[in-house]
């Protein structure tokens, strides 16, 4: 198995583009705060889920890269919060984006949670 066929790197790829279309409309003035911000910590769980996947022979590691996923995940979910506050988003697409959010942060869970399922030797 191939970390692209991971569901939660999926899920995750599929958030940060999600996010990268929504956030093109953001004002030009966001551009190196909000956006820029809200980019980065999208796109970092899916590196970091590959990070770990590769990982898998060294359990503590496998672990801290999923965890530092997850966080990057919780980042997101804020910055979202200030583009909806913000009214950058419609409370629509801002309810979408975080309710995939959480899936994404669910299925890093269930990663650290299920290491064997993944490859990871106790």
């Amino acid at each position: 198995m191939n970390f692209k066929d991971l569901l939660a790197y999926k899920k995750a790829f599929h958030l940060a583009m999600e996010i990268f279309e929504v956030s093109k409309t953001f004002p030009k003035e966001e551009k190196h705060s909000l956006t820029d911000q809200l980019r980065r910590s999208s796109r970092s769980p899916c590196a970091q889920i590959a990070e770990a996947y590769r990982k898998r022979q060294y359990p503590k590691h496998y672990l801290s890269k999923l965890s530092d996923g997850d966080a990057e995940n919780s980042e997101t979910q804020v910055w979202l919060a200030f583009a909806y506050a913000c009214k950058y988003l419609e409370r629509p697409k801002y309810l979408h984006l975080h309710a995939l959010s959480l899936e994404v942060g669910n299925l890093i869970g269930n990663m650290m949670k299920n290491p064997q399922k993944f490859g990871v030797k106790k």
